[in-house]
């Protein structure tokens, strides 16, 4: 079976993300989401948060499953019987910095490998720094992320729930 490890903050998880997840799972026979624990790092979402949305977000995805990492990726992604970080490029600046990414997994793993997906068009501009920044001010975030994170958005921020 050929796993990929698709890791990342996901704080919170955008349509961007699983969109680059379903594009995964057209490739791998299973794609896991690895959400990276750094306790000198405090998200807007609690690490059980995080799970707690992806979970529900990709439970019709078969292939799909979610995980924690702490310490070095390539020593996870070895863990779970894979050699394939998955990562997704939104822009050149995304490139860049997933490029030298990569060289180094390399070096730390040579057996590992980074497969690249760029994004769809229409999540060119999203990112999960972004949607934060836009709840956070009252901006409307439908569309841009799973129903579930969108009201729990809105939750975190102390915004009313979103009528039809």
């Amino acid at each position: 079976m050929k796993i990929a490890v698709y890791p990342g903050s996901f704080d919170p998880i955008t349509n961007g993300h699983l969109s680059i997840l379903r594009r995964g799972l057209d490739i791998f026979e299973r794609v896991i989401v690895a959400v990276a624990v750094n306790p000198e790092k405090s998200g807007l979402f609690s690490i059980p948060e995080r799970l707690e949305m992806i979970n529900e977000v990709i439970a019709n995805l078969p292939g799909a499953s979610v995980d924690t990492f702490d310490g070095l990726l390539v020593d996870y992604v070895e863990s779970v019987n894979s050699n394939v970080i998955l990562r997704g490029l939104r822009a050149m600046s995304d490139f860049e910095y997933e490029f030298q990414m990569a060289l180094m997994n390399r070096r730390l793993k040579r057996r590992v490998q980074s497969v690249f997906l760029m994004t769809d068009y229409k999540w060119f501009y999203v990112s999960s720094t972004i949607i934060k920044e836009a709840a956070a001010l009252g901006g409307d975030t439908n569309g841009l992320v799973p129903q579930v994170v969108a009201r729990r958005l809105r939750e975190k921020f102390g915004l009313p729930p979103k009528t039809k």
